[in-house]
């Protein structure tokens, strides 16, 4: 289940992923704990995801907004979305990301949507397959975003020009 995106006074939107709720049977009953699964985001490539754990909602939440908060990370993008096709796994979870031409929109499930609308991809096409968990299907996402490399970058990395790695990818 997918909450509201809150935007903050530091610029960064937040976005709950997934509430778990556990239940723990002790003498006295049942004792319940609550997972969070959050993102943070700045809208323009830097991103990042956090997991916490509490007995009350409000207190997993916090939690896991800070751990998003302190793993940021940068992904380059391209005008809004990614530079290529990239398959990805973690788990049973496998994700399939694919750039998509402008007004197409976010076209993917729940939990890398977040991901997506808080890094500010604006157009791409994914999907989610084999297991739907929602922590394991973001973990796949970043496993995917961190692997993506730019023409720039691989340019640099072979000595070349960026027009001479394009047009070697058109022939």
């Amino acid at each position: 289940m997918s909450f509201n995106v809150e935007t903050k006074s530091d610029g960064l939107v937040e976005k709950t992923v997934f509430i778990n709720r556990t239940a723990k049977v002790v003498k006295g009953g049942r004792v319940f704990g609550f997972s969070a699964l959050v993102v943070v985001g700045n809208r323009s490539g830097k991103f990042g995801v956090g997991r916490g754990k509490a007995r009350e909602v409000q207190a997993a939440i916090q939690k896991a907004l800070e751990s998003a908060r302190r793993n940021m990370m940068q992904i380059q993008l391209n005008n809004g979305t990614l530079y290529h096709t990239i398959i990805s796994t973690h788990g049973a979870s496998k994700v399939l990301m694919k750039p998509a031409s402008e007004g197409t929109g976010v076209i993917a499930g729940n939990a890398m949507r977040a991901i997506f609308e808080v890094m500010g991809i604006t157009n791409i096409l994914a999907k989610s397959i084999g297991s739907s968990n929602p922590a394991n299907v973001v973990k796949a996402t970043v496993k995917g975003l961190k692997a993506m490399v730019s023409p720039t970058f691989i340019a640099e990395k072979r000595g070349k020009t960026v027009q001479d790695i394009l047009e070697g990818i058109s022939q």
